[in-house]
């Protein structure tokens, strides 16, 4: 069965949505996204995700076409009328169509933003035999823009990183810039020595990740300790573990970097448990 997917103020089954081939976000990449994970037929982070959202509007000279609640009835209707019960549903907003191509950015009066929603099931979406192994990760060259901070639909970069981890016979990439880390591909990356949850401050270099706020205010809460400074490769390889966060992939270890095992090479003890505070913690207040 075809999803239902929003457009515009419609809900259209998806073979029936169009956008104009002068749409922004398709000519200039000039567009915001947010993906939102769905347990149990709620939204995890929502409140979270509407707020970045707005940062990123209004980085980039946007306005907020949508009140957050508005937003947040739209995704409740599709994870409904899709019978979502674990998945994504993902969010784009562009600048529109001003019906030509130029580098000028139209007149916000007479051109509507393009809004753009649909759902993804991810069955068992918690239950993940990633999570289970751990991830395998290479190291890259991070050479995107400066505002990383700001969640663009600019993501050739990070696709070409993931093809060059699986090339590699990896899972990802952790970007590296003036020899520290940044961060993954998709995804935002720690370590864990002597005890001691180690992460990249925010800044513009890095995205300001939902589920890493949420993440590390749970560790804090369980008398973990973190520290929020750039680490390098070396570091990462001598730690005693590591992982990922994202509203996808929640906490997820990494066991392997640039072919060198962490620890005993499989998923560590910090990384497990954060991962399964993180996942009770959100289905308690999923809306």
């Amino acid at each position: 069965m075809a999803r239902t997917v929003y457009l515009n103020g419609e809900y259209l089954p998806e073979g029936e949505a169009r956008v104009s081939i002068f749409d922004r976000g398709f000519l200039m990449a000039d567009g915001v996204y947010e993906v939102t994970s769905v347990l149990g037929g709620k939204l995890v982070d929502f409140p979270g995700h509407a707020r970045r959202l707005e940062r990123s509007l209004e980085a980039l000279g946007m306005g907020v076409p949508l009140a957050e609640a508005a937003l947040l009835e739209i995704h409740r209707e599709l994870v409904a009328r899709n019978g979502i019960d674990d998945g994504l549903v993902y969010l784009q907003i562009t600048r529109g169509a001003p019906g030509d191509r130029d580098f000028i950015f139209p007149d916000p009066e007479t051109t509507p933003q393009t809004v753009v929603l649909f759902t993804q099931a991810k069955p068992n979406l918690a239950e993940s035999t990633e999570a289970d192994r751990g991830l395998k990760v290479i190291s890259i060259d991070d050479i995107r823009w400066g505002r990383r901070d700001i969640k663009t639909v600019q993501l050739l970069y990070p696709s070409m990183g993931k093809m060059m981890a699986k090339a590699a016979g990896a899972d990802d990439a952790w970007m590296v810039e003036d020899g520290a880390v940044t961060e993954g591909t998709s995804n935002n990356a720690y370590i864990v020595k002597g005890g001691r949850i180690i992460t990249r401050a925010l800044s513009t270099d890095i995205l300001h990740g939902i589920t890493r706020a949420a993440v590390l205010r749970f560790a804090e809460e369980a008398q973990m300790k973190v520290e929020e400074r750039s680490f390098t490769i070396a570091e990462a390889q001598a730690a005693d573990e590591a992982f990922i966060t994202s509203a996808s992939s929640f906490v997820t270890p990494v066991v392997q970097i640039d072919g060198v095992a962490l620890g005993a090479g499989v998923p560590g003890p910090v990384a497990k448990r954060l991962r399964q505070i993180y996942i009770d913690e959100s289905r308690k207040v999923a809306l």
